[in-house]
């Protein structure tokens, strides 16, 4: 459950993130991707989560083709604010009024639908207060074109700000055994204001399944080939982790990519991670972590003596909201 009161939101207790299947982890397959979402609402994965940068654009018209005509079965998020050109160009943060009514209708023309459950401002733009962008975004609330409000990558002070101006449902950051900074600040508010989070990255972008061992081989367009965690001395220490995680996975007899998610989902129901994949085959072993119940000394074994990681989350830290 995210959020609480009138501003709950009810979902799945794992989602799917379709980041993926457009743009970042290597070469698209859309029929599998289609064919990937289809599954999760049989599996009963019905929270799926986009945004309208993701490909750009395409990844939002997707997700529609993917649930036409199951639209009551699901639990729909997408963002705004990070502008893309067409030719996918970085065009930075914008949080202004007008950018915000503009994008939520780009978005359920691109959906195919006439509202989304859950709206979050992709980035916070430091150079337009929150209140206005929550207010914008409070607009579409009022229109009916969305349901519940959130927030993705925002610290203490803007989720405070943006609360008081619109309750917000749900903040979205990365969350997972190797990334662990919402547990300070952030988390702790959350559950002050009544705010549930989604943990996006849960599998540590496929490194916490023990199958990303060697970041050269991935595909030339794969964003990991970059990444600070999968490179050099970073990696080698990171595979301490996925040690541990192979270690209580193989005692259990479970796949190491479950253990990581049962150990998100342990943290509480107002914790919603949402595993991306782009293949049926990962959706199910995914989807089977909500079966995995960890003991005590498992627990014990993956929160307490894990090894932090090392590298920054992201090559450019910049954009993040980073008081967490």
């Amino acid at each position: 459950m995210l959020g609480s009161g009138e501003q709950a939101l009810e979902v799945s207790a794992l989602g799917l993130g379709c980041m993926g299947m457009s743009e970042f982890y290597g070469s698209r397959d859309d029929a599998e991707s289609e064919a990937t979402i289809r599954r999760a609402l049989d599996l009963g994965v019905t929270f799926i989560d986009t945004a309208d940068m993701y490909g750009p654009f395409v990844n939002e018209e997707l997700v529609g083709r993917a649930i036409a005509g199951r639209r009551d079965e699901v639990q729909l998020a997408t963002k705004f604010g990070q502008k893309r050109g067409p030719n996918g160009e970085r065009l930075g943060t914008d949080g202004s009024p007008e950018y915000v009514r503009q994008c939520i209708d780009d978005s359920l023309r691109r959906l195919g639908v006439d509202h989304v459950d859950l709206w979050y401002q992709h980035r916070v733009d430091r150079s337009v207060p929150i209140e206005e962008t929550v207010g914008a975004m409070a607009e579409a609330v009022q229109a009916g074109k969305v349901l519940f409000l959130g927030l993705s990558e925002a610290g203490t002070d803007t989720i405070r700000r943006a609360h008081a101006v619109h309750p917000i449902t749900a903040v979205q950051t990365e969350y997972s055994l190797w990334t662990r900074d919402v547990e300070s600040k952030v988390l702790p508010l959350l559950r002050e204001l009544g705010i549930g989070l989604v943990g996006y990255s849960p599998l540590g972008r496929g490194f916490l399944t023990g199958t990303v061992t060697n970041p050269s081989k991935l595909d030339d367009t794969d964003t990991r080939r970059n990444h600070p965690r999968f490179q050099g001395y970073n990696l080698a220490l990171n595979m301490r982790i996925v040690d541990v995680v192979k270690k209580v996975a193989a005692a259990k007899g479970v796949a190491p990519g479950q253990i990581a998610l049962a150990w998100v989902l342990s943290r509480g129901d107002d914790v919603v991670p949402i595993p991306g994949t782009k293949r049926r085959a990962y959706l199910e072993e995914n989807a089977g972590a909500a079966d995995v119940v960890l003991s005590d000394d498992e627990l014990r074994a993956l929160t307490d003596s894990l090894p932090a990681a090392t590298g920054a989350r992201y090559p450019d830290m910049a954009p993040i909201d980073t008081d967490v």
